[in-house]
């Protein structure tokens, strides 16, 4: 056998080759770099953990109850306030000498507005008192002749039996009582036209003093002092602020539920809501509107001081909206208006459950007063958050209380739509 040279390799033999010191480096700066980003890792969650926020304290909010209650269906007609109001007049004609109240001014029944100079009507009443005095004592007089004659006659028929009876002068006694009788008849008669002159005498006399026919305002002054005023002319103008009735022309397809005392919802602007009781309805139709004119009484105070806010300054013609009822329909799911808020197009609300605050979707339907029908996302009974709701995040703590009572649910519900067109 040749034997093979010593520089050729054998194809069966394997050759090892040994790592060198620089590979040998390299990697154990990858192990070492391993094992770094291994701890750091692990120590990744701790270090996250005490970097992140504490959680917000719970807030303060004020719930209200989603309640099912009847709902009203009303229409809104425009109405008008009313009152007694009336133009006093002069009833005897003068100059005027004094006047008590101006425009504004408050007056009670029979207060004295103003006076008209009297001496001429002092005059006159006195005149007519000294007639009725003249006339009392003639008609004293004929009564005493009337005495003397019936006694004279009494005298002579009680001598027909003796002979200085005559008959004649029996017949002139009898003649001379019925003068005495007809003359005292036209003394009395005299003496009640005396007693009359001296009853418009006085009634002229207390004319000068020109009084309130009711308690009211004087809204309007005419004249001024020393104006000479004939009977009639107008001197101020009262309101009566503490009577005063509503008056609305109703669509006649809505008088059928609006008998005597049915109470109807009222809104003034700037005054709170009140309501009123109809009093009666005009049975008269107006042919071109098809309405019937309506009176009723508002449920406010007699004293405009005894008034809230916004109603004491009440005034005649004043406009106002009357909610009169057209239908009423099964009970309804209401929400409160401040539960709701607007977010991304749509409607939400703050559910309160387990102290926490959860965002829920709504879909509302009509108004209700100060409540709004819910038509889905709510139930009876759900809390919702009325007050704090804006600042809120789902899912925060929160602590409530409950909203006042006239904050919350009318007891009847009502929905507000446009009036329908009378025929």
């Amino acid at each position: 056998m040749t034997a093979a040279p010593d520089d050729v390799e054998t194809p069966m033999t394997p050759r090892h080759s040994w790592p060198t010191r620089s590979v040998t480096r390299t990697l154990g700066a990858a192990i070492l770099a391993a094992a770094t980003m291994a701890v750091g890792a692990a120590q990744a969650p701790a270090s996250a953990a005490e970097k992140a926020p504490p959680a917000p304290p719970p807030m303060q909010v004020v719930v209200d109850a989603v309640v099912k209650e009847p709902l009203k269906q009303t229409v809104p007609v425009i109405g008008r306030l009313v009152g007694r109001i009336t133009g006093l007049a002069a009833r005897v004609e003068g100059s005027i000498a004094e006047i008590r109240a101006d425009v504004g001014d408050r007056v009670g029944k029979g207060d004295v507005i103003a006076v008209l100079v009297a001496d001429q009507y002092k005059w006159e009443h006195e005149l007519r008192q000294a007639e009725v005095d003249q006339f009392a004592a003639i008609v004293n007089t004929q009564k005493a002749k009337i005495a003397l004659r019936r006694q004279e006659l009494s005298r002579l028929e009680r001598l027909k039996e003796s002979a200085a009876f005559s008959q004649a002068r029996l017949e002139d006694k009898r003649l001379e009582v019925a003068v005495a009788e007809s003359e005292a008849a036209e003394a009395a008669g005299r003496l009640a036209s005396a007693r009359a002159n001296l009853g418009m005498a006085r009634t002229n006399l207390d004319n000068t003093a020109i009084r309130a026919p009711f308690d009211g305002m004087i809204a309007k002054r005419m004249v001024e002092v020393g104006v000479y005023v004939k009977i009639g002319d107008q001197l101020v103008v009262i309101v009566d602020d503490s009577g005063f009735e509503i008056e609305a022309e109703i669509p006649s397809q809505y008088v059928a539920g609006l008998p005597p005392r049915t109470k109807v919802d009222v809104s003034i602007a700037g005054a709170p809501a009140v309501t009123a009781r109809v009093r009666s309805v005009v049975p008269a139709e107006d042919p071109q509107n098809r309405t019937r004119t309506t009176r009723l009484i508002p449920e406010v105070p007699v004293d405009p001081d005894d008034r809230p806010a916004g109603l004491r300054n009440l005034a005649d013609s004043q406009s106002l909206t009357l909610h009169i009822p057209v239908a009423t329909t099964e009970d309804a799911i209401t929400v409160h208006k401040d539960a709701v808020l607007a977010r991304d197009g749509g409607r939400l609300v703050y559910l309160v459950q387990g102290g926490e605050a959860l965002a829920r979707n709504v879909i509302l339907g009509d108004a209700v007063g100060n409540r709004f029908v819910v038509k889905s996302g709510l139930k009876a009974g759900d809390l919702v958050v009325v007050r704090g709701n804006e600042r809120l995040r789902p899912g925060q703590k929160v602590l409530f209380e409950a909203a006042p009572k006239n904050g919350g649910a009318k007891q009847d519900a009502e929905t507000t739509s446009a009036p329908g067109k009378s025929g």
